[in-house]
């Protein structure tokens, strides 16, 4: 059997061939056609290059066919066949974007789904869905967000801040908050146990037997609860009660009490109250930071762990599950670390209005 003559390179080609083989950011295609020419030009038999290539006999001859005709330039794709694409990229994006995200009123909708805006625009969803992957549009998402308008807000961010990170020497920071409107529900059904490759259910109706108002103060020093108790009620008359055992829990000491601007904090009783007791000192988080108030953690976490998914069958159910878990969380518990400045605060709110 005759061998076919070693190829001829064009001047100059082997040096280019030698880095479309080799460089990453050719693709795997091209790359792989330039080492079957660079094969065929070190004289190795077609047979012999299809299989340390991994193609067949017959691609072989044609890339080197191909090459003798054309050069390099004949080893790039070729224009591929079929309709050319009437919606690009960029059309995807801009009709996404447009007039801020919304649809066109007639369509009766609030913002783009793929399906949507693939019938809008005559293209396959899969198309618009790789698109907004690729810009990483996400037009099903959406964030809240709330600006404060609280004219102190500045000082304000700055005096709970700077209690959080640097407290005075021999003080005590607690961090106050009522979560009001706990509601003690009850299944009307009982529920199915959790078990393997089922998640636990229960019915989605329910029995309301009344409500209750948690008080907390938490510890940032230790992150531990040292006062709680549930009221039926939040007025100031309850808050003053709360706070007069907070201060029984931390007698003879400077006692910062960080606080949100609810009216009830700022009533006449309890202005006179801390007027007797200059050792307490109340500090305000500004209107609409409630995310200032460290308390406001552990209220998301004995929602989560303890009220949510319980049954009560009275209000006094309800305030004893909460103590059990005000106890057991006491025990576990380790502090809140705040990381952040207040100049960190004000630039991140800062940005965000921009």
């Amino acid at each position: 059997m005759s061998l076919a003559p070693a190829l001829v390179l064009r001047a100059g080609d082997r040096e280019r061939l030698a880095d479309l083989a080799r460089l990453p950011s050719v693709p795997s295609g091209l790359a792989k056609r330039a080492r079957m020419v660079l094969l065929a030009a070190d004289g190795m038999p077609n047979a012999q290059i299809a299989r340390t290539v991994g193609v067949s006999r017959p691609t072989v001859i044609g890339w080197r066919d191909r090459y003798q005709r054309g050069g390099i330039k004949a080893l790039e794709d070729q224009p591929r066949s079929g309709r050319p694409p009437r919606i690009g990229e960029v059309d995807v994006v801009v009709a996404t974007l447009a007039n801020e995200g919304r649809p066109p009123p007639r369509l009766g909708i609030t913002h783009w789904s793929a399906r949507f805006l693939a019938a809008e625009l005559g293209i396959s969803f899969a198309s618009v869905a790789r698109i907004w992957r690729k810009w990483r549009i996400q037009p099903h998402r959406i964030e809240t967000f709330k600006f404060s308008t609280d004219p102190e807000l500045e000082p304000k961010i700055r005096d709970v801040a700077g209690l959080y990170l640097d407290p005075p020497q021999n003080a005590v920071v607690v961090s106050v908050d009522e979560k009001s409107q706990i509601q003690a529900l009850d299944r009307t059904q009982p529920g199915l146990p959790l078990r393997p490759g089922l998640a636990e259910r229960r019915t989605h109706d329910y029995t309301r037997h009344g409500t209750t108002t948690l008080f907390a103060a938490l510890e940032v020093a230790t992150g531990k609860i040292t006062a709680g108790a549930c009221y039926p009620r939040h007025r100031h008359q309850e808050f003053l009660v709360f706070l007069k055992k907070v201060a029984a829990a931390h007698p003879a000491v400077e006692l910062h009490v960080v606080l949100d601007n609810y009216g009830t904090h700022k009533h006449p009783a309890v202005r006179a109250w801390l007027k007797a007791n200059p050792r307490i000192t109340l500090h305000f988080t500004p209107a609409g930071c409630s995310w200032l108030n460290m308390v406001e953690i552990f209220f998301g976490l004995i929602t989560r762990q303890a009220i949510r998914r319980g049954a009560f069958r009275s209000v006094k159910e309800l305030t004893t599950a909460i103590g059990a878990y005000i106890d057991a969380y006491n025990d576990r518990c380790q502090p809140f670390s705040w990381t952040k400045n207040a100049d960190q605060l004000l630039a991140k709110i800062r940005l965000s209005k921009n």
